[in-house]
């Protein structure tokens, strides 16, 4: 029996992302399900001072070995495939949810004169069209009262359906129009099933395609003055949007596929795969391997052999297994090869893959890479769960003391210091095509990311406007970054010399501790910069640059590189370094573009704050009548006066006439 504490997963390893977890013991059973909004909130709950468990969540935390977790889209997703996993792997101590009951399904029968739509758990009858299963039963009503506003057939049982028939007056639902009452002849046999086949089509797709045509009929009848008739198309077309959300996790049961994401980099590469049988998850696998210098179609190809190829030594698993699901759904084994196969990128030999895995199968095995719908929208969820586990991966790897140790004093040894690198200070430049140009500085202390220590620059440029490329930016940059280090070196020994004494410890400014290592993205150009900048200002620190195409490691006027194994600790650190510094930049880069494209142009006019810019849009209404606006006009909003009216006049008469000039 194990300890919650041997096997607690790191705070910031755990996604805030809504997902469904596992607790499985030491013989690798599932002993417990469950789901989050916050996978992280959720998780954390459980190892807290056990004596403020429940008595059977006590008992459960000990009892586990280790917990795993899938990232999902929506607690919607969450609920449903959690319900799939508890019936899949009865966990022990899902005592609530261990019963024989069936999912409720939303069921139209079309093998019946006039069809009726209605919930369902019986076993489905041949040409009946079913939809599902719900995870609760309010689910599947509230979506059928919502249908049956649009599609208005019978929803009653054959008895109600024949005293109608006699008594020639229909039920409370055709007096209310959520009925067409077939049962007193308002519609006839033909209609009635009409309405039927709209229904299944419905439900068949998207439903996009509908909701547009209620749009232009409502738009058109507001135009046409018919507000009732609007009005009553409005309702339609929200009914219609409510139903057409559609889980990403639920596919027709025909549907038999394992969905593959793929996320590498130089390094490692993260594998997840999702195992799709009778249209839901029956399952999940995900891998972290070492790779060589692949792209992704490469990967995919060489993963593709290496998940099938077993397949080929045991011909008794590959097509012919069944299973039953928990709604008495036939479908194949997760353990069998599926018809379809997922992925990320089509695979260099796709042509030889899938005439080799239909001979294994013993029947057609397509290989697509889904573009858009439901299925692109799961293949986003999958390559979710791939990035989590690298990620997962490198912070678990990263919090090892014995390869931190290692990858530092590998790092002595390559670059030759008299002591490994504790501190370690990564750069990174980031723009779009020279434009909103930034710069990142990250730390590494003993092996670990400082995010407290983590600085921006605004790369401004020798006018203003910004570097004429990436050098000079690193230049600036460090400039900036090693300009500081000595101000505050030479206040702090001024401060040490003063008869008050020296300064207090902790009232350095973190930017001033002087790194052991500068890492700087790029080759021996880049290299040869910096050390260029640390020469000028005198700085007695080592910079080195790492190449990101073949993970060479540069030294300022070396001819040739280092070259460290790709399983090196030390170059798995660098990569990590180097990555961080990316990640900030970009964040940083992102951030500073968007809310320069948002930039309003009244920001230009000097004078004006955001108050009255809030009060001219809130007036106006667009930027275009304030152009147009006359002084006068101008004066009429609260807050602008003679003079400001004057002053936005001129700005926009002066630009007009720019634009005019030849």
């Amino acid at each position: 029996m194990a300890h919650p504490e041997s096997y607690r997963p790191r705070t910031g390893d755990i996604p805030t992302d809504p997902g469904v977890y596992r607790f499985i013991d030491e013989d690798d059973r599932v002993i417990y399900v469950g789901k989050a909004k916050s996978l992280r909130n959720r998780l954390l709950n459980y190892f807290q001072d056990p004596a403020l468990l429940h008595a059977r969540t006590r008992q459960m935390v000990f009892t586990a070995a280790r917990v795993e977790w899938v990232v999902v889209g929506s607690e919607i997703e969450a609920l449903t495939l959690e319900y799939a996993w508890i019936k899949e792997f009865a966990p022990r101590f899902n005592v609530m949810y261990r019963d024989d009951k069936s999912y409720p399904y939303l069921a139209i029968t079309m093998s019946e004169k006039y069809p009726r739509v209605t919930v369902t758990r019986n076993a489905h009858r041949r040409g009946n069209r079913y939809y599902g299963p719900y995870t609760k039963v309010w689910a599947v009503r509230e979506s059928l009262d919502q249908l049956l506003r649009v599609f208005p057939i019978r929803s009653c049982t054959a008895g109600v359906f024949r005293n109608a028939e006699r008594a020639g007056r229909p039920c409370l639902l055709g007096y209310i129009d959520k009925c067409s009452a077939p049962c007193v002849g308002r519609v006839s046999e033909d209609e009635h099933r009409d309405i039927a086949k709209r229904m299944v089509r419905f439900l068949d797709g998207s439903g996009e395609e509908l909701i547009r045509e209620k749009k232009r009929e409502m738009a058109q009848a507001a135009a046409e003055q018919d507000y009732e008739r609007a009005a009553k198309l409005r309702d339609d077309v929200l009914a219609l949007e409510t139903v057409a959300e559609r889980n990403t996790v639920v596919f027709d049961s025909d549907v038999d596929a394992d969905v593959f994401g793929l996320v590498f980099d130089e390094l490692e590469a993260s594998v997840q795969v999702f195992f799709i049988r009778g249209g839901r998850i029956r399952g999940q696998r995900g891998w972290v391997t070492t790779i060589e210098d692949e792209d992704a179609a490469g990967l995919v190809n060489q993963l593709l052999l290496q998940v099938y190829g077993h397949f080929s030594q045991t011909p008794g698993q590959r097509t012919k297994q069944r299973a039953r699901s928990v709604d008495d759904v036939d479908h194949t084994a997760a353990t069998s090869m599926p018809r379809e196969i997922w992925v990320p990128e089509i695979p260099t030999d796709k042509a030889t893959l899938s005439t080799w895995l239909t001979e294994l199968r013993g029947g057609k095995v397509t290989i697509r890479q889904p573009k858009r719908g439901p299925k692109a929208t799961l293949m986003e969820t999958v390559h979710t769960n791939a990035e989590q586990a690298l990620r997962r991966h490198k912070l678990a790897r990263a919090g090892d003391i014995t390869e931190r140790s290692q990858a530092l004093e590998e790092l002595r040894e390559g670059l030759g210091l008299e002591r490994a690198p504790l501190r370690i200070e990564g750069y990174d430049i980031s723009h779009t095509q020279g434009t909103n140009q930034v710069g990142s500085m990250v730390v590494f202390e003993d092996g670990l990311a400082k995010k407290s220590d983590y600085r921006h620059f605004i790369v401004r440029g020798p006018d203003g406007e910004g570097a004429r490329d990436d050098t000079a930016a690193m230049d600036e940059v460090l400039r900036r970054r090693l300009k500081r280090l000595e101000e505050t070196e030479s206040v702090a020994d001024a401060s040490e010399d003063h008869e008050s004494g020296p300064v207090e410890p902790g009232s350095r400014p973190r930017f001033a501790y002087r790194p052991d290592l500068i890492v700087v993205d790029g080759g021996l150009p880049q290299v040869n910069a910096a050390q260029k900048v640390i020469d000028e200002l005198g700085a007695d620190v080592m910079v080195i640059g790492l190449a990101k195409r073949l993970e060479e490691i540069w030294l300022p006027g070396e001819q040739f590189p280092i070259i460290l194994s790709r399983s090196s600790p030390a170059l798995r650190l660098l990569q990590h370094l180097r990555d961080e510094s990316h990640r900030f930049a970009i964040t940083f880069h992102r951030k500073k573009r968007s809310k320069a494209m948002t930039r309003s142009a009244l920001d230009e006019i000097a004078g004006l704050g955001p108050a009255k810019q809030t009060a001219l849009l809130k007036h106006f209404k667009s930027v275009a009548r304030i152009k147009a606006a006359t002084v006068a006009d101008l004066q009429d909003v609260p807050g602008i006066g003679p003079a400001m009216a004057t002053t936005i006049h001129d700005h926009f008469s002066r630009k007009s006439e720019e634009k005019l000039a030849p």
